[in-house]
């Protein structure tokens, strides 16, 4: 007999999936889209939010169909390809980049301003880091209280506070939208496109997969059936909540300019909009939304790799490789943000397009009647 959940239960497993999607990585584009796109702001995010927001429920539709895990879904193109490209995938949603990433954005947003000049600011940032990707790891370690940890604490207090921050920066707003800077005079929309794949939540879609299958064994969802349909509705309150939130974040940016002018990256641009909204205590708040939402994002990657690399690997335990990939991220978090950035961006170029591709294949599977690409080598 299927159990049935009650909608207050739905609702805090979707909270959850939303709270894995929603980091404070990939809330830092959307405000500067709006800085820089000006009044082409709403054209430029019609783009932003194909590629960073309804892609994401496309994959997570795709992935119920193909099997549930990533590895399945590759490998309906080729075993050496799934192999491959679940391997990359999971580095890059795990050790090497989100996730220092995000403990580097956290830092810069809710530390960092926090400094004097005459702090070392690179031994302040060893410390966070160490601390962070602890709390990190103690989060990880056991799936089963996600529902109760992510869905039902932590995600509606950081949905209260950014709430709060929306709300001041509308019925208060900073200033008018100004006009578009050079780079968003043309082609708006497919620059807006391009700029939603570094929120890599199409990727993340498929990395959450897994852990979403083995997170929700806590409430008795075992059949294949009712797994991908408790997949699906948590992906549409994920999906409404991501695209009420970036377009939030969008106006923030496109409404800053007269009280913080052009900053350099979106972090800076949240930082300092809290700070002409709320004054000092601004930076607090914003200080504890990145961090609340910066350790629900890495507790869901660092889960998923571990969870991954256990599979094919079952030689180490799930908690040993929780130790492994948080040792490789703490050591990657101290190169620095900018460096993380540039030296990940062209993994990213590369798997985006590939995910596409195969969120295609699953949808148009029927019209080729499910023949799988057979590659021989002589």
């Amino acid at each position: 007999m299927e159990k049935t959940l009650p909608f207050s239960q739905v609702l805090a497993i979707g909270f959850m999936l939303f709270a894995m999607f929603l980091g404070a990585g990939n809330v830092i584009f959307a405000p500067m889209v709006g800085q820089e796109a000006g009044t082409n702001v709403w054209i430029a995010m019609g783009g932003f939010l194909i590629t960073g927001v309804g892609l994401v429920l496309l994959a997570i539709i795709a992935l119920t169909r193909g099997g549930g895990t990533v590895e399945k879904l590759a490998g309906r193109v080729h075993p050496v390809f799934a192999l491959v490209f679940s391997i990359l995938l999971f580095l890059t949603l795990g050790p090497i980049y989100v996730i220092p990433r995000t403990t580097s954005v956290v830092f810069e947003i809710g530390v960092n301003p926090l400094l004097s000049e005459q702090v070392n600011a690179g031994f302040i940032l060893l410390l966070f880091s160490f601390t962070f990707i602890v709390l990190t790891i103690y989060l990880s370690w056991n799936t089963t209280k996600f529902i109760d940890r992510l869905g039902k604490l932590i995600t509606p207090i950081f949905g209260i506070l950014l709430l709060i921050l929306i709300a001041k920066s509308i019925f208060t707003p900073m200033g008018t939208i100004r006009e578009p800077q050079e780079s968003y005079l043309s082609d708006v929309f497919l620059k807006g496109f391009t700029q939603g794949y570094y929120t890599m939540d199409v990727l993340a879609a498929f990395v959450f997969g897994g852990i979403f299958i083995k997170s929700i064994s806590s409430v008795g969802i075992t059949s294949k059936k009712e797994v991908s349909k408790l997949f699906i509705k948590s992906g549409v309150i994920t999906i409404i909540g991501l695209i009420a939130l970036q377009l939030s974040m969008a106006w923030i940016g496109a409404s800053s300019v007269d009280a913080i002018g052009y900053q350099e990256n979106g972090g800076a641009v949240l930082a300092q909009s809290a700070k002409a909204l709320f004054g000092q205590s601004g930076i607090y708040l914003i200080g504890l939304v990145i961090f609340l939402t910066g350790i629900t994002t890495n507790v869901a990657c660092l889960a998923a790799v571990s969870e991954y690399f256990e599979r094919i690997v079952p030689s180490i335990s799930y908690k040993k490789w929780l130790i492994i990939f948080s040792a490789i991220s703490l050591v990657i978090t101290n190169f620095g943000l900018n460096t993380i950035l540039n030296l990940a961006s062209p993994i990213l170029l590369l798997l985006y397009p590939l995910a596409i591709a195969l969120i295609v294949l699953i949808f148009t599977n029927n019209l080729f009647n499910g023949i799988k690409l057979s590659i021989s080598v002589q």
